[in-house]
């Protein structure tokens, strides 16, 4: 059953809103991907934040129309799912994961920054560590120093304690 006009401005409203937000979109055709499978993604979606629906292409069409991602128009043909992120890798990353799996989902296209991406670009978006991986490394690297200083303190201590301990154990 199609949806009435109400219901076509309310999805519309939905997804500009959706749009407003985010960094990037990645697009993927699902033709023949069994509902089971669909539902597995959508739960990796949800965990990563991505807003991640099917859609109906000239609903979309309408809300990117004057945004940074209204590049993607000329791709929106077929049956597609749509995910979208405020992460500018977490779309990319969800759907090119999924399709690594899932051989019936093919990536089509995506856009991030204004600039439209075809099937390789979202693949090499998706291969950039996410913010959090980001700064779990950078973290890492800045407590590497202190940890390195700590256990050389505890080191000295240790061999300063020895001589002390052997002493007490001859004079006992």
């Amino acid at each position: 059953m199609g949806l009435n006009l109400d219901d076509k401005k309310a999805v519309v409203a939905e997804v500009s809103a959706q749009v407003a937000n985010a960094q990037s979109i990645a697009v993927a055709e699902y033709r023949g991907v069994e509902v089971g499978d669909l539902t597995v993604l959508r739960a990796k979606a949800r965990d990563a934040g991505v807003y991640l629906r099917v859609l109906k292409n000239t609903l979309v069409r309408r809300a990117i129309a004057g945004t940074p991602f209204e590049g993607l128009t000329d791709q929106l043909t077929g049956p597609l799912i749509y995910g979208i992120s405020t992460d500018p890798v977490a779309a990319a990353k969800v759907l090119n994961d999924f399709a690594k799996s899932n051989d019936k989902l093919a990536l089509k296209a995506g856009s991030y920054a204004g600039q439209t991406l075809d099937k390789a670009g979202v693949q090499a978006l998706a291969s950039i560590p996410s913010r959090d991986e980001l700064l779990a490394t950078l973290l890492g690297v800045m407590q590497a120093p202190v940890s390195g200083f700590a256990c050389a303190m505890a080191a000295l201590a240790r061999k300063r304690e020895e001589p002390a301990a052997a002493e007490e154990e001859v004079a006992a």
